[in-house]
């Protein structure tokens, strides 16, 4: 099993965005993740990739403290997050879930808005830094004209727009998106999530992204932790861990690498 060069230290460093030591996490007594040596370093993108059932949602949901770990320590910017909740872990950790955003009776805007929630110490009332906030938000991803238009009314392709947009508008350091492509088209999958991306690494937060899309991961992400099922996992570069034998091994078939000649992989599933 390949790990990410770790360095021991008796204390977690402060600029590591994010850092766990030996995470376990059990869900219906199978093991998952098993001693999990990660670090997340601002300004980088991470994917999550392997199989249904691997473990990708549930190690998101711990890493946002959803879901207690069975063993091991998670430390957000050098603080345990153990000790951490409420609205200063809101500040830090934004949770994309893969079921997208619940039914609410709200507008577009009032919907985005809810992502500055944390931002607030007493009395929620917007103001002018909020409202901007907001419309930049729907802007990037081609909403602002909906703005008015309740959420029950807009499509699933428009509604995971929004899901974005909120987080966007969230501003944390630390972005965990489940399966963001989920009803996207291709148009908005590679310019809405580019321009998430942008503002990730502008603002030296960092993104950890679960998918099933080796394509996508390629042009999104610059590491990649693959699960392996079983507890087991790789940990590195794309350049390292996105090659054929990992990934066939990771996915339970066959599956090439072409590379295009401009520096870049595609990936397909080869059924010979």
């Amino acid at each position: 099993m390949f790990h990410p060069d770790f360095e021991k230290f008796s204390n977690p460093i402060a600029v590591t965005l994010l850092q766990t030591r030996n995470l376990d996490i059990l869900v219906a007594r199978r093991r998952l993740i098993h001693r999990l040596e990660l670090k997340i370093e601002p300004g980088t993108s991470w994917a999550l990739l392997g199989r249904n059932g691997t473990g990708k949602t549930s190690l998101l949901h711990t890493l946002a403290k959803l879901l207690p770990a069975a063993a091991g320590e998670i430390y957000l910017e050098g603080e345990n997050l153990a000790t951490l909740s409420g609205k200063p872990l809101a500040r830090r950790i934004g949770l994309l879930f893969q079921q997208g955003l619940p039914a609410m009776p709200k507008t577009v805007f009032e919907t985005a808005m809810l992502g500055r929630y944390p931002h607030h110490q007493s009395l929620w009332k917007d103001n002018r830094e909020d409202i901007e906030v907001v419309e930049n938000a729907l802007r990037e991803f081609d909403l602002m004209h909906l703005s008015a238009r309740s959420t029950d009314t807009l499509s699933g392709g428009e509604a995971q727009r929004l899901a974005l947009a909120q987080l966007m508008a969230q501003a944390p350091a630390l972005y965990l998106l489940d399966e963001p492509s989920n009803h996207l088209d291709l148009a908005h999958q590679l310019k809405g999530l580019q321009r998430l991306k942008a503002k990730v690494t502008g603002h030296r937060s960092a993104l950890v992204m679960a998918s099933h899309d080796i394509n996508l991961v390629s042009q999104m992400c610059d590491h990649v932790l693959l699960l392996m099922g079983g507890g087991k996992y790789l940990a590195g570069p794309v350049s390292e861990i996105l090659q054929e034998d990992h990934l066939s091994e990771a996915f339970g078939c066959r599956i090439r690498r072409i590379e295009s000649g401009k520096g870049e992989a595609v990936f397909f599933f080869h059924s010979a």
